[in-house]
């Protein structure tokens, strides 16, 4: 880990930058307002978007600029934070809204992808002007609970401006991608592990040995119910969102050569979570 590797001319940014944020939801309006004692101004694009959001950036005291061509044509730092399926859509309509211009905003990819989706993403940059990001953690807005891992060549640029804020920005030594590895092999515990308390739940209610299977559990020292309601608590109206983040993760393990099929399962379990033909308890 090189948390003071040097920053590369070719990623130096101006002493206050402007952010752009795509989209401030819980955790991009975070990283928008932890910006903002760095930054000269931290926009967001206010077109499509729900009412949800721009209350959130208004909280957040984001600026909003029409769309997200205008935003990209700002920013000298572009921060995407969406739903995985959408993140190579979002970068995307970044690289077309600056193709031509002489130096791209730097551009982050904080989403829950996997290593191959940020190559591709890459693509569609000058690779030194991207950035690969990874957050484990809850949306901060007080330290010591959520860290934004960093890697690529301008990774130290960004890291250094979550300066002093309640993220704590750390660089990997890997190569572009390592973050999004290592929040793909984190996710497995926090978020495939978990289903299967759903998936032994269900089987158990429709052999009707459920009260049993609670017996068993407790006598071993478990609590099935207090794990049902955790995964509940967790997930909730994030279960679509968490079957896009199993299916990237099952994308890097196979990219290993390793089973995937613990993954896969987890996004169909999230799937079925979402669309309430499996339920808790």
């Amino acid at each position: 880990m090189g948390d003071d590797a040097g920053v590369s001319n070719a990623a130096a940014l101006p002493d206050r930058p402007v952010v752009g944020i795509l989209h401030p939801g819980a955790m991009g309006s975070a990283l928008g307002s932890a910006l903002k004692p760095r930054a000269s101004a931290v926009v967001w694009a206010a077109a499509g978007r729900s009412d949800v959001t721009s209350k959130r950036a208004e909280i957040a005291d984001l600026v909003g600029v029409p769309d997200v061509a205008e935003l990209a044509r700002r920013s000298d730092v572009v921060i995407s934070i969406c739903p995985p399926h959408a993140a190579l859509d979002v970068a995307g309509q970044v690289a077309d809204a600056v193709r031509g211009r002489d130096q791209a905003p730097l551009y982050v990819d904080a989403n829950a992808v996997s290593p191959a989706t940020v190559e591709k993403i890459a693509t569609l940059f000058d690779q030194d002007r991207v950035v690969d990001g990874a957050v484990i953690g809850p949306a901060a807005w007080e330290a010591g609970r959520t860290v934004l891992w960093l890697s690529g060549t301008a990774a130290p640029a960004v890291a250094s401006l979550f300066d002093g804020s309640p993220f704590a920005a750390k660089v990997l030594d890997g190569e572009l991608g390592a973050a999004s590895a290592l929040k793909a092999c984190f996710a497995l515990h926090t978020k495939a592990l978990p289903t299967i308390w759903a998936v032994m739940t269900a089987a158990a209610r429709g052999y009707g040995v459920l009260d049993d299977l609670r017996a068993e559990v407790s006598r071993m020292g478990g609590d099935l119910d207090a794990s049902l309601a955790a995964l509940a608590g967790k997930s909730g109206d994030r279960a679509w969102r968490w079957a896009g983040e199993m299916d990237e993760a099952a994308d890097t393990i196979a990219a290993q050569g390793l089973p995937d099929g613990m993954s896969r399962a987890a996004a169909e379990v999230y799937r079925r979570l979402a669309d309430g033909s499996l339920e808790l308890g």
